[in-house]
């Protein structure tokens, strides 16, 4: 399938940004409907060691046990919605075990819209294993066969009864874990932006084309192993050892990476943990999922209350199913993510969803550069940056990054946003790096295999089909 480039905005401007409604809502599932008019919750976990022994046992911990426990709580406290979602484990790329958890999902899912009137869905994240050093094309070779495992978990996610599909891609990721620990912006563009958003381009195509013939929703993807590792790394106040300027600007290259899988067709909603999904919103209109302060049973981030302020599914991340004073986990934080999502309904029930969504945004619009260039004005002025080059991965992901490096910078001029002298002097440092590449791609590129070929043993061109 072909690619469409996005090279205009979907929304008029960033105020008709707000969460629960999107320009292009998407119904699947048990009545689930994401961006009509109000925000889903999406309960994220993980199976307890040891149940990934036999498909039986691992099926039971993932039905009998998550499922039904999650279902039997939203019913008990009356939400009217719940969101499913399964991130595979790696054991489960082998169909005999994936199989049954995908069929018994959605059979639960059915008894419960049944029975109770619940709408709901399960998404079920297919895990990419693939080594840059082992190849991540099929046919190139390497032990495993990770790149043929990936494509066939997406025909057997969507075969047994997947809702939605979703990934978390590594392409690009061998430059990204580069550059983060080098603090090289220009890597991080090279391989994130640009050779990253080559091979989103490559496997969106095939999952869009996998989910279409399976009536099943596409989704879509994230940079959780770049931009997320760079934000993690980044950490908050105690931590110093990646800059959060540098982590700022990775997340708005790793954005136009993201919105490839819309641009492939996939219709979203993207992943929970792409915390570039407002950029990715404003520019599609399409629904995003999203998590923050829901989410510490996962980790924690400077930014907990901004990211609810346009989302149309919200989550807790992940995690693992086990017992609490309150429940099972799976129980305790579906609560926890419930009664968010119902005030948000709430605001959205009594026209104050914008005056909700501000106070969500102000309360950590300047806690640090990471959630500043999220805020929706922010994230608004990436997006125009993006598609006024929409056609070019290369010439839109430096666009991004010297957009958010810019704002950074103008806002701390401003007193706006505080920040350390190190920081200071990482974006100075960014903008100047940005500013010096060419405007033509042929040339970036030659210059980059040049700079990066020998740096980087497992960095292959024929990764990316070049």
């Amino acid at each position: 399938m072909a690619s469409t480039k996005y090279t205009k905005m979907a929304y008029g401007s960033p105020d008709e940004m707000v969460f629960g409604t999107a320009k292009q809502p998407v119904s699947y599932g048990f009545g689930i409907k994401v961006g009509a008019g109000r925000v889903i919750p999406e309960l994220n976990y993980g199976p307890r060691p040891g149940s990934e022994k036999d498909p039986a046992r691992l099926r039971k911990e993932y039905v009998d046990y998550i499922s039904k426990d999650a279902l039997n709580r939203a019913v008990t406290l009356g939400f009217p919605d719940l969101q499913l979602e399964t991130e595979w484990i790696s054991q489960m790329g082998n169909p005999k075990m994936s199989t049954p958890v995908v069929e018994g999902q959605k059979e639960i899912c059915e008894k419960f819209h049944e029975e109770y009137g619940i709408n709901c869905a399960v998404r079920h994240t297919i895990p990419d294993q693939r080594e840059a050093e082992e190849g991540l094309r099929p046919g190139m070779g390497g032990a495993h066969g990770y790149p043929e495992a990936l494509f066939r978990a997406a025909e057997v996610a969507c075969e047994n009864g997947a809702d939605v599909l979703s990934c978390e891609t590594m392409g690009g990721k061998e430059l990204a874990d580069y550059a983060t620990t080098n603090g090289d912006i220009v890597a991080f563009l090279f391989g994130v932006g640009y050779l990253g958003a080559i091979d989103m381009e490559y496997v969106w195509s095939e999952f869009v084309d996998i989910a279409k013939k399976n009536k099943c929703i596409a989704g879509g993807d994230t940079n959780c192993s770049g931009a997320n590792t760079s934000m993690f790394m980044a950490g908050g106040f105690l931590d110093n050892d990646v800059q959060r300027t540098y982590s700022a600007v990775t997340r708005a290259i790793a954005s136009q990476r993201t919105l490839v899988a819309w641009e492939c067709g996939a219709s979203g909603p993207d992943k929970d943990c792409g915390y570039e999904g407002p950029i990715c919103k404003a520019i599609a209109g399409k629904p995003c999922a999203q998590e923050g302060k829901n989410c510490q049973c996962a980790h924690a981030d400077l930014q907990g209350n901004l990211m609810a302020q346009v989302c149309d599914l919200w989550s807790n991340e992940s995690v693992e199913y086990h017992p609490e004073f309150g429940g099972t986990s799976v129980q305790c934080w579906l609560g926890s993510l419930g009664y968010e999502v119902s005030l948000m309904n709430t605001a959205i029930a009594t026209g104050n969803e914008k005056t909700l969504r501000d106070l969500y945004m102000i309360s950590d619009r300047v806690r640090g550069p990471e959630g500043h260039i999220l805020a929706y004005d922010n994230a608004y002025k990436i997006g125009e940056a993006i598609v006024a080059n929409g056609k070019d991965y290369y010439l839109r992901g430096k666009a991004a990054g010297l957009t958010a490096a810019k704002i950074i910078k103008a806002d701390y001029d401003s007193k706006e946003l505080a920040l350390t002298n190190k920081q200071l002097d990482v974006v100075q440092s960014i903008i100047k790096d940005l500013e010096a590449l060419p405007d033509d791609t042929d040339k970036f590129v030659e210059y980059a295999i040049k700079k990066y070929k020998d740096a980087i043993p497992n960095f292959n061109l024929k990764n990316y089909g070049l």
